[in-house]
């Protein structure tokens, strides 16, 4: 019988490996570096002696093994061929089949929004919906799209890149994607962070306590918007407007029940719900209004879980 399962979050910095059950629940989990000299030659062989010594250890045989499900930082053709994952220097390469070729094991592999995504709408905040998107407020803004329980990676694997959506044409900086205007630059942590700046420029006699901080974070401007310091108020009501309206976008073409907010700027609490919903609804067609805001649970681990899930779908 087949007991266990891989999922395995793979980052430009380390590789996240969890050891599952057949019903999803993690045993243990772990990480190692991803090195990526060599244009990301070693990644598969680092990861593939990673989960067999971890079989070893603990006297599991593969013929008890499900497999491994994989999310990786780029688009993903199928269900193994990755496309340009420039920040690992890989090119267009068939990921499942190297790795199933070392590690002996049945592999799936993802977008990692998407993986992250489905992770959470399996086995975490998601899980009273069938369609929900996913959307990651880190560095950047990324979006992972779950429709009736599966993922949607569009045409090109590029589904869900939700942060490159233009939301002001007027714009005059660029995007890291070498764009202006795009969702990301004002709704990502960093993207608060030039809200707020922006805002303490335009208003020099405002007064506010982020005056006081000599590098401001987004977290700094959503604790002071829950102390109810008014020009936090409105810096976090800006971001609200703007991800509330392109969520609004967004619903008009794809309509799913939820969305599950996640990221760093997601730790801020409910009041990054309350400000996105609240805009949602001032642009969203009336027949989508009640669609549900909730918060990420998984954190860190939901691309483990995610990968566990492809496998057990």
């Amino acid at each position: 019988m087949k007991n266990y399962a891989f999922g395995v979050d793979l980052g430009g910095t380390t590789v996240k490996i969890g050891l599952f059950d057949n019903k999803g629940t993690m045993l243990e989990s772990w990480e190692i570096l991803t090195r990526k000299e060599k244009q990301g030659s070693y990644i598969i062989g680092d990861i593939c002696r990673a989960i067999n010594g971890k079989l070893a250890q603990r006297g599991i045989d593969k013929s008890e093994v499900i497999g491994i499900g994989m999310g990786v930082p780029g688009p993903v053709s199928g269900e193994s061929t990755v496309i340009n994952c420039v920040n690992l220097g890989w090119g267009t390469f068939d990921v499942g089949a190297e790795m199933e070729k070392i590690s002996g094991l049945p592999v799936k592999v993802g977008n990692d929004a998407n993986v992250a995504a489905l992770g959470e709408q399996k086995l975490g905040a998601g899980k009273a919906f069938q369609s929900a998107i996913m959307i990651t407020l880190g560095t950047g803004v990324g979006a992972g799209i779950i429709m009736n329980g599966k993922i949607h990676s569009g045409a090109h694997g590029s589904a869900g890149e939700v942060g490159h959506i233009n939301v002001n044409p007027h714009e005059t900086e660029s995007c890291g994607c070498g764009k202006k205007g795009c969702l990301e630059m004002y709704t990502s942590a960093n993207g608060v962070v030039r809200l707020a700046k922006r805002f303490l420029a335009d208003n020099p006699d405002e007064r506010t306590v982020l005056r006081d901080k000599m590098n401001i974070t987004s977290k700094d401007v959503f604790d002071a918007a829950k102390a109810s310091d008014a020009a936090a108020l409105s810096i976090v009501n800006r971001f609200g407007q703007i991800l509330g309206k392109a969520l609004a976008g967004v619903s008009n073409v794809m309509d799913p029940e939820a969305y599950i907010i996640g990221g760093g700027v997601s730790k801020a609490g409910q009041i990054v719900i309350d400000v996105i919903r609240s805009h949602f609804k001032e642009y969203v067609h009336s027949s989508m209004k009640d669609t549900e805001f909730v918060l990420a649970e998984l954190g860190n681990d939901a691309g483990m879980y995610g990968g566990v899930s492809m496998l057990l779908d």
